[in-house]
């Protein structure tokens, strides 16, 4: 399988980007795409050129750190699927494939397809955990919580943070992502007492990291990994609006 990668180099976030082309054969269809671009980069680093600079950790869609557009779709062409998890028989032989980096202001590029998503980092830190002394861990069914809001919980802490809901929203907006994390831990009883505090804090370090407005397009949610529902943003707005009123 020969492919043609057209992909987006640039040296630091400070230089000006732009397209290189590279022919790359010798592929197979269950490759991963991410074997793809290794296979690629073994090539120039052989020929004493550039490697080619992208992130990965797991490799089994788990970590979020492989986050890049292909064709002008985070991730792919495949719904809830992370980059690693994209094979090549995804594509056709002589397919000329796109990659460039998440576009937003606050994922500023550092090298080729590599983003700073520390402002992602800052938000968790301003409220997604829980303060209080439990000392040892409790046993699971101390606390008993019905299963329709221990659902709710788990669908919003399957968010891995990979930016796709910040890279494909037309706004650049984090709302996806803040509400997951603070719905997570709102549902819970043991992320009740913080609950207020928590929200205002989150949402107030997203709009300070620079994010824009989200407008409920919908965009986030289709492109989302793990399918993490709009509804989610909802919730927090509500939330929000609850504890500016009552605390």
């Amino acid at each position: 399988m020969n492919v043609n990668f057209k992909i987006w180099r640039q040296d630091n976030p400070h230089s000006k980007g732009h397209f290189e082309q590279y022919g790359v054969e010798g592929l197979t269809g269950d490759m991963s795409f991410l074997e793809a671009l290794d296979h690629l980069n073994e090539r120039l680093v052989a020929n004493n050129e550039k490697a080619i600079a992208y992130e990965y950790d797991c490799r089994e869609g788990i970590c979020g750190q492989c986050g890049i557009f292909i064709n002008g779709r985070a991730h792919g062409p495949h719904d809830h699927m992370t980059t690693c998890q994209l094979h090549m028989r995804s594509f056709s032989d002589g397919d000329t494939i796109v990659v460039e980096p998440w576009r937003a202001a606050a994922f500023p590029i550092i090298k080729d397809l590599v983003v700073d998503r520390s402002a992602l980092d800052n938000i968790i830190e301003q409220g997604a955990y829980i303060t209080a002394k439990t000392g040892t861990a409790p046993e699971a069914n101390a606390i008993l919580i019905a299963k329709d809001l221990a659902d709710k919980a788990m669908d919003a802490a399957a968010c891995i943070g990979c930016g796709a809901c910040v890279a494909t929203c037309k706004n650049a907006s984090a709302a996806l992502f803040t509400a997951a994390k603070i719905n997570h831990l709102n549902s819970l009883p043991q992320g009740a007492h913080e609950a207020s505090k928590r929200v205002m804090q989150m949402t107030k370090q997203m709009e300070l990291e620079g994010f824009g407005s989200c407008t409920f397009t919908g965009a986030c949610e289709v492109e989302c990994p793990e399918g993490i529902s709009i509804v989610n943003i909802a919730e927090m707005n509500a939330r929000r609006a609850k504890a500016k009123w009552w605390g």
